[in-house]
């Protein structure tokens, strides 16, 4: 039987203390806009509740089970293709299969590991703010890399990508750290892209256009044999 407590918390989320202050501005302003002008101060009311919603840090439902591989974030399946990964984690320069993550500034943007591994590097690199849908984001803007390594050796890259509006990627994280598949590890603001190469030999679980939910979707499966799946809109 559903609770009025139930109810209170399928609207009611946590929000990451990164977003404290924002509300925090948000709200001032909203109250010297109604001091101003009514009409005004309900649009900034409506702003401030946009912004609490914005660091919304739900918790997730991970599945368990060896090899899962989840989403790293919120949001829709904007490419998968073959990419080199970012030359600052010293991969290579061979292709590998790349999922991308889009989030729009509706979605939650708090990060979350794909799978559990250890952080053997993390390298930023400042850059451009192009918008994080286009294919040209992976190499152009501003980028948080990370690489993940796996308890068999193989590696995988996490790449976070700040978008039109975003000016700021906030790692949680440091080199050396293990991580949890699920655990969170990242924060961008306000709208922007994750990238994951998967290994060599395994394909995603996942379509182009697929809703993407950080944590709890499973985005590959290490040792499956399964296709790559393809969508068909309806």
């Amino acid at each position: 039987m559903t609770t009025p407590t139930d109810m209170l918390q399928t609207f009611v989320k946590p929000m990451h203390p990164e977003g404290l202050r924002f509300v925090g501005i948000f709200g001032l302003i909203t109250l010297i806009l109604f001091w101003i002008w009514d009409p005004l101060g309900w649009i900034g009311l409506g702003l401030t509740i946009w912004c609490y919603y914005f660091f919304r840090d739900p918790k997730r439902a991970v599945p368990q089970g060896e090899g899962l591989m989840v989403s790293p974030a919120d949001g829709v399946v904007s490419l998968i293709e073959r990419a080199s990964p970012p030359p600052e984690l010293g991969m290579g320069f061979e292709p590998l299969l790349r999922v991308s993550v889009f989030m729009s500034v509706f979605n939650c943007h708090v990060n979350r590991a794909p799978i559990t591994g250890q952080l053997v590097k993390m390298a930023y690199r400042p850059g451009k703010f192009f918008n994080a849908s286009l294919d040209k984001a992976s190499e152009e803007n501003e980028r948080n890399s990370l690489l993940l390594e796996m308890a068999d050796g193989r590696r995988i890259a996490v790449v976070q990508i700040a978008g039109l509006v975003a000016r700021r990627i906030l790692p949680f994280v440091s080199e050396g750290q293990g991580l949890k598949t699920g655990e969170r590890f990242g924060l961008i603001r306000f709208g922007s892209r994750v990238d994951v190469y998967l290994p060599e030999g395994v394909e995603p679980l996942v379509a182009l256009g697929q809703q993407m939910v950080a944590g709890e979707t499973v985005l590959a499966e290490i040792g499956s044999t399964a296709p790559r799946r393809f969508a068909k809109m309806v």
